[in-house]
């Protein structure tokens, strides 16, 4: 999870930067609940969560096996869903009995590239994948470069990132990214909002589209 910063909210078309966003939801009593990548988390147990820190603190407040009721914000639309909460631990040990082994990757053309943004992406393959140390169900666009002018770049953007979705859906070719960016600004949006995966970490980037 992360803050909702305001050039998220402005990327999400929400009211205010509150909340805390879901960058991504392993095996566990949150999954089981439906909560999903994207979704903001707006209340927890009958109390509004403002940031990150309010919520891992009622969180760490709340009895194990207890359920509770928990309102996100998704789609543009209010969701209360009843997650019964567990230890930390147990779910680290599902997720990684869940996780599935790599394959050898297949030889394959040079994959395009465009510039976009500040950011020079080419969609993922196996030797990329590869080459990144990523899982082969990992799809996306690469960041082959970053310009060190670009508001990418001053977000913490790096090559070697890999963009998953834009505007909440994912995306992996150039002309999906592309088509997401032309309906941030048909919608009158100023910014795009990127989930964006490191080392397998990810987090949530608003680009302004400007």
């Amino acid at each position: 999870i992360q803050d909702v910063t305001q050039d998220v909210a402005d990327a999400m078309g929400l009211a205010a930067p509150t909340g805390a966003l879901v960058t991504d939801v392993p095996a566990g009593p949150a999954a089981d609940a439906g909560i999903k990548a994207g979704d903001v988390i707006v209340s927890f147990d009958g109390h509004d969560v403002t940031n990150v820190r309010a919520l891992v603190r009622q969180v760490g407040n709340t009895a194990v096996a207890r359920a509770v009721p928990v309102v996100v914000l998704r789609d543009g639309k209010s969701l209360t869903l009843d997650v019964t909460l567990g230890r930390r631990e147990t779910a680290e040990a599902a997720g990684k009995d869940t996780k599935g082994t790599d394959t050898a990757p297949a030889p394959a053309p040079k994959p395009p590239e465009k510039q976009m943004l500040g950011l020079t992406l080419t969609p993922l393959s196996d030797a990329l994948r590869q080459e990144l140390g990523l899982g082969a169900g990992i799809q996306g666009l690469a960041l082959k470069a970053v310009a060190p002018e670009s508001q990418a770049y001053e977000k913490g953007l790096r090559a070697g990132d890999v963009i998953v979705e834009a505007g909440q859906q994912k995306i992996t070719t150039i002309a999906q990214f592309q088509t997401r960016l032309e309906e941030a600004r048909a919608a009158g949006r100023k910014s795009v909002l990127l989930l964006v995966r490191r080392a397998g970490a990810p987090r949530f980037v608003a680009l302004s589209l400007q």
